[in-house]
């Protein structure tokens, strides 16, 4: 059973859980999923946050039904969004929100604005990490 909670001594965060305990015997750390198609190539017209959110979540629910695990054993994510506007990462967040892959951020999680990534025109990434059922 993995435990989430927030401290009475830090401000109530929006969906996320300030902690998150696991007693997880085994830990799947999964790479940092981009929103590539099957093709490999970047989805979505340039600077279209949306599409590459979409294709980031299927990507993300694809890696963890590989390793044995769903949205709910996630234990931790980083969530990285090339822009500095506050606005745009809070409309990724709230699209997260609003994904089937949304209880995968009630646990630690961490959103990042960055400068670039990986990939030309990637606007998004998420890097997860779930405790494995037993």
């Amino acid at each position: 059973m993995i435990e989430r909670f927030n401290p009475p001594t830090v401000h109530e965060p929006a969906g996320y859980s300030h902690v998150t305990i696991s007693p997880a015997d085994r830990l799947a750390h999964l790479a940092g999923q981009c929103p590539l198609d099957l093709s490999g190539q970047v989805v979505g017209a340039p600077g279209d946050f949306t599409a590459q959110t979409e294709q980031v979540v299927t990507n993300c629910l694809a890696v963890l039904a590989a390793a044995g695990a769903t949205p709910a054993d996630v234990v931790r994510s980083v969530i990285y969004v090339v822009s500095p506007d506050s606005e745009i990462l809070s409309a990724v967040w709230w699209q997260l929100e609003a994904s089937p892959l949304a209880e995968a951020f009630t646990t630690a999680s961490t959103l990042l604005g960055v400068a670039s990534l990986g990939y030309r025109g990637q606007l998004i990434e998420i890097d997860l990490t779930a405790a494995l059922p037993a």
